[in-house]
């Protein structure tokens, strides 16, 4: 029988404190020589942290930032574990610079007083790595994936406990009135469920990662590489500074609820976001079938000038005013077979229009070869053709007219199954965030402290990036934990 025993909290000290000690001194070293705060601080943030405030700081700015740096990279969960290894251990308090370890309210008002400058910090850290992804890939950095997620916050609507009585009374409500199979109590719960917390309205339902819960609600833009380009934090400064967003009562679908929600945040996110960063300008976009809308194909390619956009199609295709059909990818199919797709061949034509065309052949036509002059030419071999050219039927498409079934790219095609694959990043980005960077299950529902949370994750990462290109070991830019171990 294996006999369980409880760890004390000097054991559990001990033994992270054992997993550091080999190359601990040393890479506190190669951070202290590769982070030039200088440099990633902006100038409005250090004067702003040393305004008159009536009494000196007994605790510096760069110290602060550093322990929460630290924090992120040796994924400590919580800010009272973080202040207990400060406090047993001299070099990492010789490293951020600290005589008295703060308490646990010091990082908290940090947080919460200097939420703006921590934003303009992660903008200024986003020009920064730019150049290096682009230098690393430039077709993954050429890229913009977003996607939403959310940050649970510690109410009482997330205890399983409060979901599970909803569903038990409905169960015996059905039992009770004799109720069919047609009645749902799950269904039924998730009606019934408020669409905020009690304690907090900002704190909204949603259905996030397949599980109900109530999360405040953000948005992320990552490239190719899966590097973290920009953070939206859906609250009232959000929806105030975009009037245009009308948040609408949730539906009785939790997908419905999420595309909608994701759909109306995704164009000012980016128009935001290129605003900030002039300099930057990806000419592929990649996102979930949320985003499958002809209003926001068409503010994608003529707004902001994207030149693909890859896009699942939620709801299948129609052509009107054709004497064809098309396949779930766009492709024309033969008049006489609707399984049967044409063949895509490139246009050589040179329309006087000189808008960009798409050209489809016969599925039948093969290219033959006169004996005598060499020359080749197009034969269609069909027993039913449907039209009296020897080259058979040919269909110019113009995909400007229907950028939803032909946005940049033909579906279907191996490029768009290869690149569509790159989306999956920045999923990776956000569980990275949550689970090393330890932005789930933080135990407080304070907005700010969320989102100062949220930033210093985003600040975090794009550090990582920093330090791997000065030390030149670029398979370091997601995480640095490699170089502990």
């Amino acid at each position: 029988m294996i006999t369980h025993k409880q760890l004390t909290l000097a054991e559990v000290f001990e033994d992270c404190q054992n997993k550091f000690d080999n190359d601990k001194y040393q890479f506190l070293s190669l951070l202290d020589e590769a982070i030039n705060l200088d440099e990633i601080v902006p100038v409005s943030f250090v004067f702003h942290f040393h305004a008159q405030t009536g009494r000196p700081r007994k605790h510096q700015l760069y110290p602060m930032l550093k322990a929460l740096l630290l924090q992120r990279i040796f994924s400590i969960p919580t800010d009272t574990l973080l202040i207990v290894f400060l406090k047993y251990s001299q070099e990492l308090r010789d490293f951020c610079g600290f005589d008295v370890v703060p308490d646990g309210s010091k990082f908290t008002r940090f947080k919460q007083d200097f939420l703006s400058d921590l934003q303009s910090m992660f903008d200024h850290l986003v020009d920064l790595t730019e150049p290096i992804c682009q230098k690393l890939n430039p077709a993954l950095a050429d890229m913009t994936i977003f996607d939403t997620s959310g940050i649970e916050a510690w109410v009482t609507e997330n205890n399983p406990k409060y979901a599970n009585r909803i569903i038990k009374q409905l169960k015996a409500f059905k039992k009770s009135h004799n109720l069919d199979d047609s009645y749902d109590p799950y269904k039924a719960a998730y009606g019934s469920m408020p669409t905020h917390a009690a304690s907090n309205q900002a704190i909204q339902q949603m259905y996030i990662n397949g599980h109900f819960c109530y999360a405040y609600k953000f948005g992320i833009v990552t490239n190719g590489l899966g590097i973290v380009r920009d953070i939206s934090f859906y609250n009232k400064d959000f929806l105030n500074a975009h009037p245009d967003i009308i948040v609408e009562k949730k539906s009785d679908s939790p997908d419905e609820d999420k595309s909608l929600a994701d759909s109306k945040a995704l164009l000012p996110v980016l128009i935001d976001f290129f605003k900030k960063h002039p300099l930057i300008e990806p000419k592929t976009f990649l996102g979930d079938a949320a985003f499958d809308t002809i209003e926001i194909y068409k503010s994608l390619f003529e707004d902001i000038g994207f030149r693909k956009a890859f896009i699942p199609l939620r709801v299948k295709l129609s052509m009107e005013g054709t004497d064809y059909t098309v396949n779930e990818n766009g492709i024309p199919c033969c008049p006489h077979d609707s399984t049967l797709p044409m063949k895509r061949e490139g246009s050589k034509s040179h329309l006087r229009s000189k808008l960009p065309t798409m050209k489809f052949v016969c599925p039948k036509m093969k290219w033959m070869r006169d004996k005598h002059t060499g020359k080749t030419y197009r034969k269609c071999h069909c027993d039913n053709p449907c039209t009296t050219s020897s080259c058979g039927r040919m269909i110019y498409i113009y995909p400007e007219k229907n950028l939803r079934a032909y946005p940049g790219i033909e579906r279907g095609s191996h490029e768009w199954k290869d690149t569509y694959k790159i989306r999956v990043n920045v999923e990776k980005s956000i569980n990275h965030f949550k689970d090393s960077f330890c932005i789930a299950n933080r135990k407080t529902q304070n907005e700010k402290t969320l989102h100062a949370d949220l930033l210093l994750a985003g600040i975090t990462q794009l550090v990582t990036v920093l330090v791997a290109d000065k030390i030149h070991k670029h398979q370091y830019i997601r995480s640095l934990k490699p170089l502990i171990a």
